[in-house]
């Protein structure tokens, strides 16, 4: 399955966090503290009007991120 970021990840589509980029860094407890972590399943649920932020749903709650720190989590594409 081909490996990407979470802010390219096409709506509805599940996918597997595989890893957090080096660009995480500033941010990377907070992505953690908040459940993204390798092994989580995720999906993009819908983008703002102007295209940020996202909201994703993963472990069963609905999550709201900024483009630029979902386009630090490594995701695997899964079949839907």
């Amino acid at each position: 399955m081909p490996v990407t970021t979470l802010d390219r990840l096409p709506f509805g589509k599940p996918a597997l966090i595989t890893h957090l980029t080096a660009g995480a860094a500033p941010f990377r407890h907070k992505l953690l503290a908040m459940g993204l972590t390798p092994g989580c399943h995720v999906r993009v649920i819908r983008v703002a009007p102007l295209g940020d932020p996202l909201e994703i749903e993963m472990r069963g709650f609905h999550l709201c991120l900024r483009r630029s720190e979902a386009a630090t989590i490594a995701v695997e594409e899964l079949a839907s």
